[in-house]
């Protein structure tokens, strides 16, 4: 099988790639994806994560009342046939709620995850491929937002933003989300900018910046899908966090976070309050933990995990 194989073919992941009947070489985003598929908890947190999703989607449209709407003549009733997760002591209804928080939750997740993401992107692979001066400066920023402490920050940021989710994203993402990962991709990025094709665009007369975007993040795909993956579990413990204590998303609007605040307080008489928010963030946090590592065996060409598809 091997002789049939293409010998430019560059193949990182595995020595010899698989090919089809045909005889052609099976692609790496082929291969990637039946590694990927192999990876049964993965599989099923990809699963958890799509039902979360529609759920998120169809369940306001199904409830019988709004996150907003009072039922006066159910005031903290336990699940029922009326109200499937129960009311709160003021007549909510918990399975609008839920549906709405876990809404919002996955909202402020992907916004973070996907602005993160791009702005640690550009500047890693930036300080690593430009050096000098623009690599001392901006590690000595990431360095300098190390040091402090990110969540107080985070939280006296978003006590002025009047609990909008909108705005308590864009802070998440400027100001706290984006320097880890960056430091990261500065480290990777370091390895990449002496390899031929990057000398021989340099030797052509390409912009830097153009090598940045063609050249350089093209080839750190990976390590940029598996930063978004976790980037959504980090900002919805970042939300949960602020929410919980009082400094993220506000009434009228709703968030896991803060269902899960409220819920804490009644605990012993209403649990429902507190368990069918709470379930619902573990269900999304360690769904996306299992497609990350899953993620992570199909990328890596060095795991064993993946197996040969």
């Amino acid at each position: 099988m091997s002789e049939m194989i293409d010998p430019t073919v560059e193949a990182p992941a595995d020595p010899v790639l698989p090919v089809k009947s045909d005889g052609k070489a099976l692609s790496k985003w082929t291969l990637y994806t039946r590694r990927f598929m192999r990876n049964k908890p993965a599989v099923g947190g990809i699963v958890i994560f799509i039902l979360l999703v529609l759920f998120a989607i169809i369940a306001p449209l199904i409830a019988k009342y709004d996150h907003i709407e009072l039922d006066f003549l159910n005031l903290g009733t336990p699940p029922s046939a009326e109200h499937w997760f129960g009311t709160t002591a003021s007549g909510n209804d918990t399975f609008a709620q839920v549906a709405i928080g876990l809404q919002r939750s996955l909202m402020i997740a992907v916004t973070v995850s996907v602005g993160t993401t791009i702005i640690s992107a550009l500047v890693g692979t930036a300080a690593a491929y430009f050096g000098g001066w623009t690599e001392k400066i901006t590690l000595t920023v990431i360095h300098f937002m190390m040091v402090i402490p990110s969540f107080l920050i985070l939280s006296l940021m978003s006590n002025r933003s009047g609990g909008d989710w909108r705005v308590i994203a864009l802070i998440m993402i400027f100001v706290v989300g984006w320097y880890f990962p960056a430091r990261v991709i500065w480290t990777t990025a370091l390895s990449l900018r002496e390899r031929e094709y990057i000398h021989a665009a340099r030797y052509m007369g390409v912009r830097g910046m153009t090598i940045v975007v063609r050249h350089l993040l093209p080839n750190i795909g990976s390590l940029l899908v598996i930063n978004f993956t976790l980037g959504i579990v980090g900002a919805v413990m970042a939300e949960t966090g602020l929410s919980f204590i009082g400094f993220g998303v506000k009434i009228p609007d709703v968030s896991l976070g803060s269902l899960i605040g409220s819920g804490a307080n009644t605990i012993t008489s209403a649990p429902w309050l507190f368990y069918f928010p709470a379930a619902a963030l573990t269900l999304l946090t360690v769904s996306m933990a299992l497609v990350a590592d899953g993620l992570r065996d199909a990328l890596d060409p060095t795991s064993a995990a993946g197996g040969r598809a």
